[in-house]
């Protein structure tokens, strides 16, 4: 058995963890208390079809793995398709997306979701893809972990260390940037939307995700910047500009949250992970923490496991 501390308890951190706990090893957790992840305002969307349309194809090919990944070790992991729609003035953007993406059927929106009513005429809809709730998955496997033996603290990591701590490692990771990025939680009790709808826009698009009891998280702005305030005035704008778009009554609800944070990338838009500065790294999920994480951690512990192996790592 070795003994592994984890920095940082985002989603790659505690995915990590998880699967070197299953694989028999010891291991504790190094947070900083207090502070939030980008993992904590992520949307949850398990659409690796979906983010063809402007990734590169090794995020759709790994994160088709994500869904069963999360739905065989936290509860609550829905999978009920995800519909994309563009107004009428706009479905060009809807035939461009269809035309880079697969795994599709061009739908009604009203038979998917009935409280879009007549305002959308077309939809594409990804039927493989599910989503969950950030939090509570990200609750439930720090959980688990604990009920395992797995310790969380702040003191001084021993052992083999993987650093998972995102844009926080970025003076060691000079090739990593932030990509900021903002989102609303929306309560409204007279939507009942039952999955991820995307909102295709020239200037604004937009995703809503449901989350249940009427709550609804909606994100989420890119920007290239390192900028960590709150959310800026013209991002709440022009969100909830494209929220009224998919639904006139979400003019009315409540709004219960605005927050802002950074996302780790490299240049390439991918993660990856390496060894150096006597420590493994695992970073750069960019926009695909919830999608990616799981298979990239896998990779890394199978890794870990060939050269303990090979080496006697200890």
């Amino acid at each position: 058995m070795s003994r592994w501390s984890i920095l940082g308890r985002g989603v790659s951190g505690l995915c990590v963890a998880k699967l070197l706990v299953e694989q028999g090893e010891q291991v504790d957790v190094i947070e900083q208390p207090d502070y939030p992840t980008a993992s904590w305002y992520a949307g949850g969307m398990l659409a690796p079809y979906c983010e063809a349309e402007s990734a590169p194809q090794e995020v759709v090919t790994l994160g088709q793995h994500a869904l069963a990944w999360w739905r065989q070790r936290v509860p609550n992991v829905q999978q009920q398709g995800t519909l994309v729609i563009a107004p009428p003035r706009d479905q060009q953007e809807l035939k461009v997306f269809a035309s880079k993406t697969t795994h599709h059927q061009w739908v009604k929106p009203v038979e998917l979701e009935a409280d879009l009513g007549s305002r959308f005429d077309n939809g594409l809809f990804f039927a493989e893809e599910g989503h969950l709730n950030p939090r509570q998955a990200l609750a439930s496997l720090a959980q688990q972990l604990l009920e395992q033996g797995v310790v969380f603290h702040s003191s001084q990591p021993c052992g083999n260390i993987i650093d998972c701590r995102g844009i926080e490692a970025r003076s060691d990771l000079p090739p990593l940037r932030a990509v900021r990025g903002e989102m609303l939680r929306l309560r409204s009790h007279e939507l009942d939307f039952s999955r991820p709808i995307r909102l295709l826009h020239p200037r604004f698009p937009c995703y809503l995700v449901p989350r249940g009891g009427g709550e609804f998280m909606l994100g989420a702005t890119m920007v290239e910047s390192d900028d960590p305030r709150g959310m800026s005035a013209r991002a709440a704008v022009e969100l909830l500009s494209a929220a009224y778009t998919i639904h006139p009554a979400l003019a009315e609800a409540e709004i219960i949250e605005t927050a802002s944070g950074l996302r780790p990338a490299y240049p390439n838009n991918l993660p990856s992970f390496h060894y150096q500065h006597n420590r493994f790294y695992l970073n750069g999920m960019y926009r695909h923490g919830f999608l990616l994480a799981p298979i990239v951690a896998q990779q890394l512990v199978e890794q870990l496991a060939k050269e303990k192996s090979n080496a006697n790592l200890t």
